[in-house]
């Protein structure tokens, strides 16, 4: 119930959102008529509409693809004829047979009855891309890690019916504005012709993409600060609803689920709960391409060492983000070069990442000796409170000379600690189930197929994209033809991709370049000062590392061989 009322929440928000404004005309259109007859049903249809389409396109198909482009071309053509006639109604009468009487039938339908609002709702909800703040992306990523499920559809839909609350709270003071210019200036015409204008400038404006363009980048710091409000005081809710203990500021947040559903255990035999009883365990949910799971792995590591000695148990749960993570030979080489030297569970099918009702990575849960989680974290943050946790368990367990103070790794690399200070460019993956800002042409991408893509010179910030020939697939985008590039505008200290090599293996030669040169001081671990290295297994690449205060930047890498794939860019 959480969840739903999360996501309703998150829907109600989007009216602060500028990605609201190109379908705000086509509901303004109707704030002159009756709001039960007209502006519900559109609603509704939007709604609906809406949580359908999102939830198909979960299933990744294809031709779940194409149908929604073939539908949101119909809208695009159904609104633009809704709003000429309502700008130019004389002009309507002049089209063709066929045209005036579907225009006929529209305008009438969309004045008296409920079918025509109901059929803009529809066609609304088609055109509709919210951005996708955390709320929104919480629900994507668990469709795509879990499958398209009747619950991704019901929390889609209760997303859209809390933007359809807001967006009814706004028809229904715009409509007493409305019906108020009308009386007091005898101006309906004018209001109806301009709504008609609004209407057609909507459509344009989806057309273009601004919808999922330069509008989806200015929402990101409109709502994205309110909804992770949102989230962090549902996690706070999750200790609140817990069973407090006697003497300890430690609730009791349930009982360790098992861990049978483990796919492989890695630099350990199989542990079972059972004989965890009497440990303290500290269960750590990650994978070998997160930069922020990377980045929290010295602390694992320094925890995992300093309290071996009293008892301290540290299970690393490797849930795979990516289908290449749930190779063994790969998990091992990762875990070698990370220096993970603890017991590592491959959770390849999500079972104990679901017997958890995990969500994040990376998440820490810390257990006591009884078996029972006292305490989690979720994300990167808050070291010391979590190595006191640790601490606090030990001596309830009995454990004497427990060490105090707190760990201090000094990590390099990769796993160093981030500049959260100056990132102003958010994880942004590269395949088109969760890819956004994507600012190449042709647009909409041509998905699980070869196609020519070519990216404009000036980019804003956080707007990303191809060229040369690629082919985009769900997770990824992989270079038909060598000489193809990916550009990023961004803004932070360092820059990561997560990439893969060529087939069977073939390592792919790269070159970089930072607003036009070669990197210099600024390359990252896996490139040179001149920009080149080259992809040699699936792995997160760090690229850039610079120094001193961070502006924005055009990042550019170009692959001399073809094959690569391309998953996730990452900063910090």
């Amino acid at each position: 119930m959480i969840l739903f009322l999360l996501s309703y929440l998150g829907g109600v928000l989007t009216i602060l959102s500028p990605c609201i404004l190109p379908v705000l005309p086509f509901v303004f259109a109707r704030s002159d008529q009756p709001f039960l007859r007209s502006g519900l049903p559109l609603l509704l249809g939007m709604a609906v509409a809406f949580a359908a389409i999102a939830s198909l396109a979960t299933l990744g198909g294809n031709w779940v693809v194409q149908a929604n482009q073939t539908g949101r071309i119909a809208a695009m053509a159904l609104l633009a004829l809704f709003g000429l006639t309502l700008l130019l109604p004389s002009l309507a009468e002049r089209l063709t047979r066929p045209l005036v009487a579907l225009g006929g039938r529209l305008s009438k339908n969309a004045d008296s009855g409920m079918g025509g609002s109901l059929l803009l709702g529809v066609a609304t909800g088609l055109l509709w891309a919210p951005c996708a703040g955390p709320i929104l992306g919480l629900i994507l990523t668990g469709a795509a890690i879990n499958g398209a499920s009747a619950s991704t559809t019901l929390l889609l839909l209760a997303y859209a019916a809390g933007a359809a609350t807001s967006l009814a709270a706004a028809l229904l003071v715009g409509g007493r504005l409305f019906a108020a210019m009308k009386r007091s200036l005898g101006a309906g015409e004018w209001v109806r012709r301009g709504l008609g204008a609004l209407v057609l400038v909507g459509v344009a404006a989806i057309a273009l993409g601004l919808d999922t363009g330069l509008l989806a980048q200015l929402s990101q710091a409109q709502t994205a600060g309110l909804e992770q409000a949102l989230l962090n005081r549902a996690n706070m809710g999750r200790q609140t609803q817990s069973v407090a203990v006697a003497g300890s500021d430690l609730p009791v947040e349930g009982m360790m689920p098992p861990l049978d559903g483990a796919t492989r255990w890695l630099n350990s035999p199989a542990l079972t709960r059972e004989q965890l009883h009497g440990k303290v365990v500290l269960v750590d949910f990650w994978t070998y391409s997160c930069i922020n799971c990377i980045r929290a792995l010295p602390y694992v590591r320094a925890w995992a060492e300093k309290y071996k000695s009293q008892g301290l148990v540290v299970i690393g749960m490797h849930t795979p983000e990516f289908a290449f993570e749930k190779t063994e030979a790969n998990v091992r080489r990762a875990m070698a070069d990370l220096g993970v030297t603890w017991p590592v569970a491959q959770d390849n099918d999500f079972k104990v990442w679901k017997a958890f009702n995990n969500q994040y990575w990376p998440a820490h849960y810390f257990i006591d000796a009884q078996g029972r989680i006292r305490h989690h974290h979720f994300g990167e943050g808050e070291y010391d409170r979590s190595e006191k946790v640790i601490q606090k368990l030990l001596a309830e367990a009995g454990r004497s000379n427990v060490p105090g103070g707190v760990v201090a790794p000094q990590a390099g690399g990769a796993q160093a600690a981030p500049d959260f200070a100056g990132v102003k460019s958010p994880e942004t993956y590269v395949g088109y189930n969760r890819g956004a800002n994507f600012a190449a042409k042709p647009f909409p991408v041509k998905h699980d197929a070869a196609a020519d893509y070519e990216t404009p010179a000036a980019l804003t910030l956080n707007q990303w994209g191809l060229t040369g020939r690629w082919s985009i697939g769900p997770e990824m985008s992989r270079l038909e033809k060598a000489g193809g590039r990916i550009s990023f505008r961004f803004q932070a200290r360092d820059l990561h991709l997560v990439l893969g090599p060529g087939p069977g293996g073939k390592p792919v030669r790269f070159r970089i370049t930072l607003d036009g040169a070669v990197p210099g001081a600024a390359h990252g671990m896996d490139a040179d000062a001149a920009g080149t290295g080259t992809v040699t297994r699936e792995r997160l690449y760090q690229l850039v590392r610079q120094s001193g205060p961070q502006r924005p930047r055009t990042f550019q890498i170009e692959f001399v061989d073809p094959g690569v794939q391309a998953f996730a860019f990452t900063f910090g």
